[in-house]
């Protein structure tokens, strides 16, 4: 395929995601995926693989999304591009949360903060530890997801009214456990 036919593929894959039509932005992004497999070009082909998966994240198709990501994040790994392969493990371990699987889902979430803690992904770290939080809360785990959520919070860069009140909220159980300050 041409370079320019597939940037435009890729376009309107883009487009179509941002409109929101899911089904459309995923077709898209398995052709461009398709095309830089037969092309050679492991890198973008992984990368393609990684928004095909968060197109049928977005379709409420856990299979699908799952196995779109699946192997992406040892391409990442084997050019020591940290970001890409913790985004890859993330979109796995949201596949894996979609399919009632929680805790593989928390192991590959975990796996993917601790790849951010060496970055400067913030933002990104802090998202992933609110989904931490998130699946601690779901399976019985109250005093982890809170731990999950303070240390989230800490990322951000910027605290909405509703997070600076948690935030402090969370500071009470932590005194009371002589845990934290």
């Amino acid at each position: 395929m041409e370079t320019t036919q597939l940037k435009s593929i890729i376009e309107t894959a883009n487009q179509a995601y941002q409109k929101g039509d899911f089904q459309s932005a995923a077709e898209y992004f398995e052709k461009a995926q398709l095309s830089y497999v037969q092309s050679g070009d492991a890198i973008n082909a992984a990368e393609m693989a990684n928004n095909l998966s968060v197109a049928r994240l977005r379709m409420n198709d856990g299979e699908g999304a799952l196995s779109a990501a699946q192997g992406t994040e040892k391409v990442f790994e084997d050019i020591q591009d940290v970001k890409r392969q913790a985004i890859a493990l993330g979109n796995q371990a949201a596949a894996l949360e979609l399919l009632g699987k929680p805790e593989h889902a928390l192991d590959l979430y975990e796996s993917c903060s601790n790849l951010l803690k060496g970055t400067d992904e913030k933002e990104l770290r802090a998202f992933v530890l609110s989904s931490i939080s998130a699946l601690q809360l779901k399976t019985g785990k109250q005093f982890q997801a809170m731990a999950s959520m303070d240390a989230a919070l800490d990322h951000k860069k910027q605290l909405s009214l509703k997070e600076k009140f948690l935030k402090k909220l969370l500071k009470v159980p932590f005194r009371m456990l002589n845990k934290k300050e």
